[in-house]
């Protein structure tokens, strides 16, 4: 069965208010936790394996597409189980900055609003325009990178980030990372480099699935500028890892 298409002078406009559409019962159905209608297991069979084979997730895209003729996902379990391990994990970090209750919220409130979505959309936003704009070789009206599916992608690439940096490195902070040695530094900043490489790499896979997109792979090469930084933060002992707690201790005021 072959898939509407919409080729008209007015098909953009057609295509943008579907998505919307869509998107908008995607927010709906979070807002009114509609739990029942969530497929919390298939969410979890996808993090499994954006930790051991993430390119199988993006199959199950194209399956989307040919089903239900979108790319981005249309159950929220996925975001809805995002936020939950981030409140677990967010419990480790509470006791390494030992912060009060308060405390604890506020940085609860912080990594969920502005480190996952707030800056999701601004990452997924910039994919967006970019992909778009410069990776489309087929520029026909019904092949455009979906806005939801951006911010899937990035919510897919930020699960694997999250499980280094909020759950790996708390556990090993006061054995290893929390260090002034060149050791300490290596040892911590290497788990920041895995974290934004698997960001990365998970992000290119979510690109390269779309077969409307040529040059994807160039989203590849920001983790050799990642893999420069890294070299350069050992040679002056900068450790990323101090850092961030400094600054989540001074933006909760703690």
């Amino acid at each position: 069965m072959s898939l509407p298409t919409h080729r008209s002078s007015d098909g953009g406009w057609i295509c943008q208010r579907e998505s919307i559409t869509r998107q908008y019962k995607f927010i709906r159905r979070i807002i009114k936790l509609k739990f029942d209608q969530m497929d919390f297991q298939y969410a979890l069979w996808q993090m499994f394996f954006l930790l051991t084979r993430p390119s199988r997730v993006y199959k199950n895209s194209l399956y989307r597409k040919h089903t239900k003729n979108h790319w981005a996902r249309d159950d929220p379990a996925f975001l809805v189980l995002l936020a939950l391990f981030l409140g677990l994990s967010s419990v480790l970090f509470a006791i390494i900055l030992k912060l009060s209750v308060g405390g604890f919220f506020k940085f609860l409130l912080w990594v969920v609003f502005i480190d996952c979505i707030g800056v999701g959309i601004l990452i997924a936003g910039i994919c967006w325009y970019v992909t778009n704009k410069y990776f489309r070789h087929q520029p026909a009206l019904d092949h455009n990178v979906e806005f939801g599916y951006s911010f899937d992608v990035h919510c897919n690439a930020f699960f694997p980030l999250l499980v280094i940096l909020h759950v790996i490195q708390p556990i090993l902070w006061h054995v290893i990372v929390n260090g002034e040695s060149r050791v300490a530094t290596a040892f911590g900043n290497a788990l920041w480099f895995v974290a934004i490489a698997a960001y990365i790499y998970v992000t290119f896979l979510g690109y390269a699935a779309l077969p409307f997109l040529r040059g994807t792979e160039r989203f590849l090469y920001l983790i050799v500028v990642i893999l420069i930084t890294f070299l350069l933060s050992i040679v002056f002992n900068a450790n990323w890892g101090k850092h961030l707690i400094n600054f989540y201790k001074y933006r909760i005021g703690e």
